[in-house]
């Protein structure tokens, strides 16, 4: 009996760390952030009345500018998820396969190199872009004009600034994807392949019948902490189109925290948050509950 009190002790011990982390620095905020979200708290006012749910009414009354830039944030989010979360999908899968490919002896270097923009800060992901992009002085713009062709504006019209977007984010967060699916295709055994080859199966035939039954739990991990990256969208557009041209790309983040900085209404801006939070579950919901009927079916 002691003995199993010791060891139960001793895993509470193991796992203290993170619980203390986790209650400090996620449970904590996000509980404080729903009761700001309840309170008229403005950020130079030293008085925060409790509101109940009057930011949320005011966020879903039409005509309001909470409800204006609540929503169109939020279109212009959903946007980029559509754009962005295949491409991250398929791109990470293919590029892991290619890696898989190679050489035993080059797996490591490529591995590295295609994972080394995953480490780098936001700001110096927006300075390089910016030096590639610039319609005056970019490294592509002036690329085409040496070929005698006109010079594109990336990051001051659409779909150009779409675009812009989505191939930053790509260059910038695949690396983490390519790991997670080159651990995936090295957990297939080379059994199921053999044989496969042995039936006649093409390459083709392969990775429908075998790969991808193979790695769906991996893809469905990738699927939804990829959608929940490309939901919390902040740093791209706000450092390389400051949400332009017009607002096609001010997304939501960039909204609420106008709201909470700019405007200085931290309760609406909570509010939108608080919302926003609970859309990203909702749809890593469906996502999960769609995969595994596929599953089963």
């Amino acid at each position: 009996m002691k003995t199993l009190w010791t060891s139960r002790l001793t895993s509470f011990l193991f796992v203290l760390p993170y619980l203390a982390a986790f209650a400090l620095f996620l449970l904590f905020p996000i509980l404080y952030g729903f009761v700001i979200s309840l309170q008229d708290f403005e950020l130079l006012s030293a008085a925060h009345p409790f509101v109940g749910l009057r930011n949320y009414m005011t966020i879903f009354t039409p005509g309001t500018y909470e409800n204006s830039i609540f929503f169109r944030g939020l279109w212009t989010t959903l946007q980029f998820v559509l754009y962005s979360v295949p491409l991250l999908i398929i791109t990470g899968l293919g590029i892991a396969m290619l890696v898989n490919a190679l050489p035993a002896k080059l797996r490591g270097l490529f591995r590295t190199f295609y994972f080394l923009p995953y480490a780098l800060s936001a700001s110096v992901m927006a300075v390089i872009w910016l030096m590639m992009f610039d319609t005056n002085a970019g490294f592509i713009n002036s690329l085409l004009q040496k070929l005698g062709l006109t010079g594109i504006p990336w990051l001051t019209a659409t779909p150009w600034a779409w675009i812009a977007l989505v191939l930053t984010t790509l260059w910038w967060t695949i690396g983490f994807n390519m790991i997670i699916f080159v651990n995936a295709l090295n957990e297939v055994p080379e059994d199921y392949y053999e044989a496969a080859s042995m039936d006649g199966a093409n390459a083709w035939k392969r990775f429908v019948s075998i790969t991808l039954p193979s790695i769906r739990p991996v893809m469905l991990f990738v699927m939804i902490t990829s959608t929940i990256a490309s939901f919390n969208i902040y740093a791209q557009p706000f450092l390389l189109t400051r949400g332009g041209p017009g607002d096609t790309t001010r997304v939501l983040l960039i909204n609420v925290l106008d709201q909470a900085f700019v405007r200085k209404d931290i309760g609406s801006a909570s509010a939108m948050a608080i919302l926003m939070a609970l859309l990203i579950m909702l749809v890593s919901i469906v996502q999960f509950r769609l995969t595994n009927r596929k599953e089963k079916v």
